[in-house]
């Protein structure tokens, strides 16, 4: 299997337990220092020597096709995808897109679609895609995409917020379009709401805003592991299959709001997305 962002929190939660199962683990990660020492913790309480690290920096999308070609030689099977990785603070992306855009979907769109054909060679393979119930309060306004190269016209911490839950919107559509595409195959896909995790997503929020939010953050959280409940039921659970393109939380399909059941929107979300990543 091959994780992307899972070096920390619930990535790397995920990633034990898969290895604890015997699984072979890719971690693909952008901070090889960090990535390697999660690896040796790994590999240390799993017992299991096939978990490796690969770099992967899904704010640039050279990268994310130089990982995907690298994997696809030298791996030759791939039976569960997982898109953890997930950010929140400002900035641009090497290709000039919104940082959030960016990582949480453009870069995990373009992953996929790389892999794609090798996923649907494996018997019953899957992707999951990690998305959070913030996605309720995202839009996808395609005029300010096309504008800006991002879900929101500015940086300000607000907007860095309604850039996350749209980016979060984006994982939810994104799925349920994958889910049309791989109906006739053996692959099959779903969206998640976590939990909410006390992991390092803020990482690149300014000091102030770490004091506002932390406090307040911290009577809401699970830790890691149990945060990880969830990915791993839609990553391992017999009998989902049916269920292709849904949302989970708490280890159950759960309804998505209006926005996110569009299927307009999200097939038109997939071919801006491929135009974007140069895949059209």
């Amino acid at each position: 299997m091959h994780l992307a962002g899972g070096n920390t929190g619930i990535g790397k939660a995920t990633a034990l337990d898969l290895a604890r199962r015997g699984a072979r683990v890719i971690l693909a990660c952008r901070n090889k220092q960090r990535a390697e020492a999660a690896v040796h913790d790994i590999r240390r309480d799993s017992g299991n020597s096939e978990v490796v690290f690969m770099q992967l920096d899904l704010a640039s999308l050279q990268s994310v096709r130089s990982f995907a070609e690298t994997f696809l030689k030298t791996e030759p099977r791939l039976d569960l995808l997982i898109n953890n990785a997930g950010l929140i603070g400002p900035g641009r992306t090497a290709d000039g897109f919104g940082m959030i855009f960016g990582v949480n979907h453009l870069g995990h769109f373009l992953l996929t679609c790389l892999l794609l054909e090798r996923l649907k060679e494996g018997g019953a393979s899957r992707v999951v895609n990690v998305s959070a119930l913030a996605h309720r309060r995202g839009t996808v306004d395609f005029g300010i995409l096309s504008s800006h190269k991002d879900l929101v016209t500015g940086q300000s911490t607000l907007q860095n917020i309604q850039a996350y839950c749209s980016s979060k919107l984006c994982n939810v559509l994104f799925t349920r379009e994958l889910a049309n595409r791989l109906e006739g195959t053996n692959a099959t896909c779903f969206s998640l709401h976590p939990g909410v995790i006390q992991t390092e997503i803020g990482r690149h929020l300014s000091l102030w805003q770490k004091i506002v939010t932390i406090p307040i953050a911290k009577l809401f959280f699970l830790d890691a592991e149990a945060g990880a409940q969830t990915t791993l039921h839609c990553a391992l659970q017999e009998g989902i299959e049916p269920l292709s393109g849904r949302y989970f939380s708490n280890c159950a399909v759960q309804e998505v709001g209006a926005k996110a059941r569009d299927d307009a929107v999200a097939k038109k979300l997939w071919e801006v997305s491929e135009r974007l990543t140069g895949l059209a």
